[in-house]
């Protein structure tokens, strides 16, 4: 049997629109279950306080519970690899540092493609790295530090938050920037990196300002400089390290949230709408700067192009210092 045009167009209309109804479904229901936020990183870094803060957040804001769930190792890749392997249900979500981009250049080979195996959401704040030290170092400043190392040769090591963190790379372009015999010890985040140098081993630190706030407040740790071209908010009498002598070797961080590609536009849509939200709130904007933490909340089309000048801006740092991880 033979359907008129008119009628056979109509139904064929009908039947195009079918999967659009479950999906725009799914998404006003969205979350009608447990979210998982993947952090590849240890607890008591600025990622790992992010995502907890905006965890707690959208849990109160959308009814159902947002979990963090810390996956350390290889610098984040084994973190990241897990959540791009994830199904793109907007259940997983990734929240994570510049590491994100750095690594595919310094490690031979990663478990995810940095620009297709997820999709930006928002940038929730960027931050400063610190180098400090043990109270026990004489130094009071980059120059005196520069000094010690020099007059003690094969003495001195720095810790940072892994291979590949903004805070390891910083502490090698210091290093050869100041032609200083230094050792790096990689830990699982920044808040290892300021429990191992308040223990005294290493000496030396290079690690996001915001794990190291409370100690330096507390005189258990003494910092020398803040890794940035502009001081910190919460420490604002430490002199950056182009103050120092150093002018190239900034380099602030972010802290930011993606989606496994593929995720029902809504669900970003709607993820991305909350956490601007919950970032641009009062008592939200307070703690992080508190903590050292400059609230962001972009849009996904501007993070998107971030992730793309970060990762040829690392590129051409780790080349530079010819840096490798095998």
């Amino acid at each position: 049997m033979r359907l008129p045009r008119r009628r056979f167009l109509h139904l064929a209309a009908g039947f195009a629109a079918l999967p659009v109804l479950p999906e725009a479904a799914r998404a006003q229901s969205y979350p009608s279950r447990p979210v998982r936020v993947i952090v590849p990183y240890s607890p008591g870094g600025p990622t790992d306080v992010c995502a907890r803060l905006v965890a707690q957040k959208l849990s109160d804001r959308l009814g159902k519970q947002f979990y963090v769930e810390d996956i350390v190792g290889a610098g984040g890749n084994i973190g990241t690899g897990q959540a791009a392997r994830t199904a793109a249900d907007g259940y997983t979500i990734l929240i994570t540092v510049n590491s994100y981009v750095i690594n595919p250049t310094l490690y031979e080979k990663v478990p995810y493609d940095a620009l297709k195996d997820f999709e930006a959401v928002t940038q929730i704040a960027i931050f400063q790295s610190a180098m400090f030290v043990h109270p026990s170092v004489p130094a009071r400043t980059v120059a005196e530090l520069v000094a010690l190392i020099k007059a003690n040769p094969n003495k001195y090591s720095f810790a940072s938050p892994g291979f590949g963190t903004p805070s390891h790379l910083l502490g090698e372009q210091f290093r050869v920037a100041a032609d200083v015999d230094l050792v790096h010890v990689p830990f699982g985040g920044s808040g290892a990196v300021a429990t191992a140098v308040l223990s005294g081993n290493p000496l030396i630190g290079f690690a996001a300002l915001s794990a190291a706030v409370p100690f330096i407040q507390d005189n258990k740790l003494r910092a020398l400089a803040v890794m940035s071209n502009h001081r910190s908010q919460a420490l604002p009498e430490l002199p950056t390290i182009a103050e120092a002598g150093y002018p190239d070797l900034d380099g602030d961080a972010w802290v930011g949230v993606l989606v496994p590609t593929g995720t029902l536009k809504e669900v970003s849509a709607r993820l991305h709408q909350e956490i601007v939200k919950i970032v641009d709130e009062p008592d939200t904007r307070e703690r992080l700067a508190a903590l050292g933490l400059e609230p962001v909340g972009d849009s996904p089309e501007q993070f998107s192009a971030q992730l793309k000048v970060e990762m040829e801006k690392w590129t051409k740092i780790i080349r530079a210092a010819k840096i490798k991880v095998e």
